[in-house]
């Protein structure tokens, strides 16, 4: 750890050490626990509870979701959202737009959405240290209720600026949610259901982009009259978080390590955990809490000055970075134009869409029931390979269609294949990454470096890919290839396998490494730890000076 400093940084405050045990923490506490009770936060395994169940696919549902209903939601209107904005000039100023203008205009609405998320990615850390995960994740559905009302009544009114700014708050909500759902489930999991409830969201962002694929059919919501309705229906989701979130408890770790209330920490414990005897748990995070004492939550500068985490912030920078600039985002963007580009029949891309929707919610569940069993690397290294290949394969595709037919075949099965490669591994074990490489102190102030690095590749990519793809044509994928094998590499050479460790245990692999590209990380042993993080044989210290 680094040296305090007083000064917080900008989006994360300081705080003051904990306080002295007060009232609040003289709350009786069951009995003494044995050794297998579970621990949240990732210390000692334990079961699936229905609290635990419940509270994720809650979260999941209202936050995770809209992220990514509102990734797909403006593929399908695109021509209608144009139509719109030329009539609505041509209103106002007796001429209608040029294809260029009308051009950037749509999208500046598709990549005001992350710009959006950048700015809610900034305000996580006031967020969450205010009103903690649960409060600050209810709070923000509001921002839902009023983005749908501009969005929906945008077309009554007139007014495209209604639509561009109705995608910015839809951003601000999904910029805060994206950080702070893995932080919350990351604290309240016991560490063997840590990456199968970390990956829960990312399912529901595979099931969000399915959603809007399916609302978009002509049949339903796909029509010119129902588009500001198919922009604002994710209203319904963010209602229902809002009216059921307060049902279940703060996160322990935030009541007891940062609020020192021991007593609405220890019953959210017997509420997540399923068991009355927790004490073991609570004597474990007071002595976080006590390791923590002298050390204020870090701010982000502080973070990217300590260089006792320089490696693990490095980490964090390449994956989420990698995340929005494998191409990903283009690919939900602008399916449509994708397919229309490789030739695929118009009648037939609204549903050849819906499919890879459904094939990339079955890869997200594949890697959610795999996670802890193959770990987090090998599924974030195949999927940035695949996504990789894949992107080569769209070039060559639509380079070879005009004189083999077949091959507009082979541009969707790329398509497929990038979206399920990054709904595997890369759509979700980023942001667990970003929960697991970090201490209570720092975790805060990594996931606004991560989500704000996150929406800002995510706004460029939006905005520069219609360019990039009339100046480069078909070889603008290869940007996109280069980028996944880099990241593929730097996962393989540099990050740690974190599966069945404690946040303790993944601190000290880091720690004990002199170079971290000397050795592939899948080379560094680990010596058997007991359930509290505490070692059973020799120390790593000793395993860790053998490194060269």
């Amino acid at each position: 750890m680094g040296e305090p400093s007083q000064a917080a940084g900008p989006g994360l405050p300081s705080s003051p050490p904990p306080p002295p045990p007060g009232p609040r923490s003289g709350c009786s506490l069951a009995p003494t626990a044995g050794k297998g009770t579970p621990q949240p936060g990732g210390d000692i395994t334990g079961h699936l509870t229905f609290p635990l169940l419940s509270v994720t696919l809650l979260v999941s549902f209202g936050s995770s979701m809209l992220y990514g209903y509102n990734l797909a939601v403006v593929n399908s209107p695109a021509a209608h959202i144009k139509a719109f904005y030329n009539a609505t000039w041509s209103r106002r100023y007796g001429h209608g737009l040029a294809p260029g203008p009308l051009t950037l205009l749509y999208s500046l609405t598709v990549s005001i959405f992350a710009l959006g998320g950048l700015v809610g990615s900034l305000l996580v850390g006031v967020l969450v240290e205010q009103y903690g995960r649960n409060g600050a994740l209810s709070r923000s559905a509001l921002l839902v209720l009023l983005a749908s009302g501009f969005m929906g009544f945008s077309r009554e009114l007139g007014s495209p600026e209604m639509v561009i700014v109705g995608r910015s708050i839809t951003g601000l909500h999904s910029g805060i949610c994206l950080s702070v759902v893995p932080l919350y489930l990351g604290e309240i999991a016991p560490k063997n259901l840590r990456g199968f409830l970390g990956l829960i969201p990312s399912i529901f962002i595979c099931l969000g982009v399915f959603f809007a694929q399916v609302l978009g059919l002509p049949e339903l919501l796909g029509e010119d009259r129902f588009w500001p309705l198919y922009l604002s229906v994710v209203v319904v989701p963010a209602s229902l978080q809002l009216l059921l979130l307060h049902c279940f408890p703060e996160s322990p770790r935030y009541l007891l390590i940062e609020r020192n209330d021991v007593c609405r920490a220890t019953k959210a414990l017997c509420r997540f955990l399923g068991t009355s005897d927790v004490q073991e748990v609570i004597e474990e995070m007071k002595e976080e809490q006590r390791s923590l004492s002298s050390v204020e939550m870090v701010s982000i500068w502080q973070l990217l000055q300590d260089h006792s985490v320089r490696w693990q912030t490095l980490s964090v920078v390449v994956v989420n970075a990698g995340m929005q600039l494998s191409g990903i985002d283009a690919i939900w963007f602008y399916t449509n134009t994708i397919f229309k580009n490789a030739r695929i029949p118009a009648a037939q891309i609204p549903y050849t869409t819906v499919g890879t929707g459904a094939i990339e919610v079955v890869a997200g569940l594949i890697g959610c029931f795999t996670i802890e069993k193959v770990g987090r690397r090998p599924l974030i290294i195949t999927g940035f390979c695949t996504m990789g290949i894949c992107s080569a394969g769209i070039t060559v595709s639509l380079l070879l269609q005009t004189t083999l037919p077949w091959m507009r075949y082979v541009s969707v099965a790329c398509v497929v294949g990038i979206i399920a490669g990054f709904c595997m591994g890369p759509a979700g074990v980023p942001f667990l990454m970003t929960a697991e490489l970090f201490t209570q102190s720092h975790r805060p102030a990594a996931y606004i470096v991560g989500g704000s690095l996150n929406w800002l590749c995510n706004f460029t990519i939006g905005l520069i890919f219609p360019f990039l793809q009339m100046s480069a044509g078909a070889f603008c994928y290869l940007v996109f290839c280069g980028i996944c094998l880099l990241v593929a590499l730097y996962v393989y050479l540099v990050v740690p396998e974190t599966k069945n460790k404690t946040f303790m245990e993944i601190s000290h692999i880091f720690a004990t490494r002199r170079s971290f590209l000397s050795i592939p990380a899948h080379l560094i042993g680990m010596k058997k730890l007991d359930g509290y993080g505490a070692l059973e044989s020799s120390s790593l210290e000793d395993s860790g000076s053998r490194l060269p």
